[in-house]
């Protein structure tokens, strides 16, 4: 049994994989709590949910991508088995988390979206770097970023670590904190390896409108 704060069919509006239309699994429960969260109703609100019944609402949607997400979906340890049922079940997966939770049972073939938190965040020092190593070349890194510090925090983060080495590293603006179009710029100047991220989904449907 998952804890499942909701299950919704729409456009996936972050990563490289932005614009696809998505299945998103939202499980409840997170043991971080950023400054900008923007799905603090996922910290407790949920009904108990067997796979097998995830799993038809998935089918129902007729949609091959799937992303599991929270809260932080990786506090459930069923959501293991979850993935690897969607993963043999011919889904395309992907996993949005945040940088503090180890990754090693996660199943390679899902596409990892890792949320390192940034000072603005509040959760600067819940961050583990270790799982860096137990990413692979189809995952994906993200810095949400609030302001000039965060960008150059993150910058240095991103050289430290070589996290472009291999990844897609991307740089998403706090909504309604930055504007993004001074992170562009930001990123143009400083990192053109990497990739400015909006969220797609606020800029087509009412940002506080859940289910999208």
């Amino acid at each position: 049994m998952l804890k499942v704060n909701e299950i919704f069919f729409s456009i996936q509006g972050e990563s490289t994989h932005a614009g696809r239309p998505c299945v998103f699994v939202r499980l409840t429960g997170c043991n971080l709590r950023c400054t900008y969260c923007d799905t603090e109703y996922a910290f407790y609100e949920g009904r108990e949910m067997s796979l097998e019944n995830i799993l038809e609402q998935v089918k129902s949607y007729g949609c091959q991508w799937v992303e599991v997400t929270g809260g932080e979906p990786l506090m459930q340890a069923e959501v293991h088995d979850l993935m690897r049922r969607l993963v043999d079940g011919g889904y395309r997966v992907m996993l949005e988390t945040g940088g503090s939770l180890d990754l090693s049972r996660v199943p390679p073939e899902v596409i990892k979206i890792v949320d390192f938190k940034t000072p603005g965040s509040g959760m600067e020092s819940k961050n583990r770097w270790e799982i860096v190593d137990q990413l692979q070349p189809h995952d994906e890194i993200k810095f949400v970023v609030g302001d000039r510090l965060d960008f150059d925090w993150a910058v240095a983060k991103m050289r430290e670590h070589r996290l472009s080495t291999g990844h897609t590293v991307l740089f998403s603006p706090s909504f309604g904190k930055l504007s993004p179009q001074d992170l562009a710029d930001w990123v143009m100047q400083e990192v053109p390896e990497a990739r400015l991220q909006l969220q797609l989904h606020k800029l087509i449907w009412d940002p506080n409108l859940r289910g999208v």
